[in-house]
């Protein structure tokens, strides 16, 4: 599957996090999205990369957007890992099944690996993709990167 491109909807989901609470990205209309994707959990550089988003709750909520992590684990295991890193307001999404659908609806699913690719995409408040950055697996995302296109966009509304 193709990568989705900036300018195209975004593909509609339903994901639990965590605690077991839905999330629709139909729901969602109105703010910006940001779903950042990661690999697996239990895994140093995503460790970072969701406690990163949680630091950043309050920006995120500054600009209008809600900001959620991504991976094909469980909603057990988001449940535990989540605990272990004391990240209590960003939701953390179960692409588990099927397996890693939504990384493929967005063609950032890593096919040979069973994951995902490590990725932020930005979705506007009218569901439209903005913003797309894939990271190399081993490399933490620039978060100042990501609060600096939000702030752009929203300057653009």
């Amino acid at each position: 599957m193709e990568r989705i491109v900036v300018g195209a909807s975004a593909p509609d989901f339903v994901l639990k996090d965590q605690n077991g609470k839905e999330h629709s990205l139909a729901g969602l209309r109105g703010k910006n999205v940001l779903l950042s994707f990661h690999p697996l959990a239990w895994t140093g550089v995503c460790v970072r990369q969701m406690e990163a988003l949680e630091m950043n709750t309050e920006r995120f909520a500054e600009l209008n957007t809600s900001a959620f992590g991504l991976s094909v684990d469980s909603v057990p295991c988001k449940t535990a890992w989540a605990k272990s890193m004391n990240v209590e307001r960003t939701p953390l999404l179960a692409d588990f099944w099927p397996h890693g659908a939504v990384a493929r609806a967005f063609g950032i699913f890593r096919e040979e690996d069973g994951i995902s690719e490590r990725a932020n995409i930005i979705i506007d408040p009218d569901g439209i993709v903005r913003w797309i950055k894939v990271y190399p697996i081993g490399e933490d995302p620039d978060f100042e990167e990501v609060i600096q296109t939000l702030g752009d966009l929203n300057v653009n509304v």
